[in-house]
């Protein structure tokens, strides 16, 4: 650097602001000349972004805790009164409860995983964790309606009996309390975007429905002379086809994640706004964002004025990616890559 030049750094919000002084002019002119030089930001985190990114996590996983608590009881509760009662249809929703437990044992763990750093073997991160725990629980959901269907087919076969109206309370206290806890966890996988979680809020809801179901036909079953004994196999397998329905979609929709679908307009449009203030990007030629868990990868084509040097350029590129990850707090990585400006006749 000249030795006549000094650089000061002002502080500003999302960086900092480098400032050029001319230290010999100055000596000589009662006003300073100053050259400002295009906006930096160091570090490429800033301690807000990084705590809103660990927040994240947090939350996810207390969600994950709070659908565990509750599963665990109503297994307790489903199995009980299914043994008492003789009931089929409360001992299949139980048997369903007992699949919800180790659903969110698998998101607990992954939602763990997921927020480990960067390692020699996993240079991307351990992001997709979370989303395979997704899948997890889409399968062991299709599994357990398949399981429960073919155990409940069998009991038309043998002697039925109507259980009592204790078995329908049961199920009825049952679905009151999933419905909450859907409602809990679905709030939760909108707000941080979550797809084990909405497959989780999504088991949720099923398992009220189910259990709604149920209690309404063990407590009119009493009431419907010969055909009382045939409403509780007949609530169980419906309580099984609502499962294989709630499996499939799950799996689809963690599918298309697992698979790099373009992230949503939202995101993408924010990133764009973001990368076109940076000061020297002409234009955003190409961008794609792809979800991670509960992350975001992004690969962003950037063109500059053709006349710029190599050095400017990249400057520009760390520019552009020091903003998205701290206006995007979500966005795990970015790699720009850098052209020069086509579209204002410069090249």
């Amino acid at each position: 650097m000249n030795p006549e030049i000094a650089l000061v750094q002002l502080k500003s919000f999302g960086g900092t602001i480098s400032l050029k002084i001319d230290v010999h002019r100055t000596r000589r002119a009662s006003t300073p000349a100053c050259e400002f030089s295009p906006l930096s930001i160091t570090p490429p985190r800033d301690e807000a972004s990084i705590a809103v990114r660990q927040r994240v996590y947090v939350d996810a996983g207390r969600a994950a805790v709070w659908g565990l608590g509750v599963n665990v009881v109503l297994v307790i509760a489903k199995m009980t009164g299914g043994i008492v009662t003789g009931s089929a249809a409360l001992i299949a929703d139980a048997v369903n409860s007992i699949g919800d437990v180790a659903s969110a044992l698998a998101v607990r763990g992954a939602l763990s995983v997921a927020q480990r750093e960067e390692d020699d073997d996993h240079p991307y991160g351990h992001t997709k964790a979370e989303s395979i725990a997704g899948l997890c629980v889409a399968l062991l959901v299709a599994f357990s309606a398949a399981l429960l269907a073919i155990e409940t087919a069998k009991r038309f076969g043998g002697e039925l009996r109507v259980p009592g109206l204790l078995a329908g309370w049961i199920a009825a206290f049952c679905a009151l309390v999933k419905e909450v806890t859907y409602r809990f966890t679905a709030r939760v996988a909108k707000r941080l975007d979550s797809s084990a979680l909405r497959a989780t809020a999504w088991d949720h809801r099923s398992d009220a429905l189910g259990s709604a179901a149920v209690a309404a036909s063990l407590l009119l079953s009493p009431y419907l002379g010969a055909w009382g004994p045939y409403i509780d196999p007949i609530a169980a397998l419906c309580v099984c086809a609502m499962l294989m329905v709630t499996g499939i979609r799950i799996f689809t929709s963690t599918a298309r994640e697992m698979m790099d679908q373009q992230a949503d307009e939202a995101t993408v449009a924010r990133a764009r706004q973001v990368a076109e203030a940076v000061a020297g990007v002409s234009y955003v030629e190409k961008l794609r964002i792809r979800r991670s868990g509960l992350e975001f990868f992004v690969e962003i084509h950037v063109q500059v004025p053709g006349e710029m040097s190599v050095q400017e350029g990249h400057r520009i590129g760390h520019d552009v990616k020091d903003m998205l990850l701290i206006e995007m707090p979500r966005v795990r990585d970015v790699h720009v890559h850098i052209e020069p400006d086509t579209h204002s006749g410069v090249s």
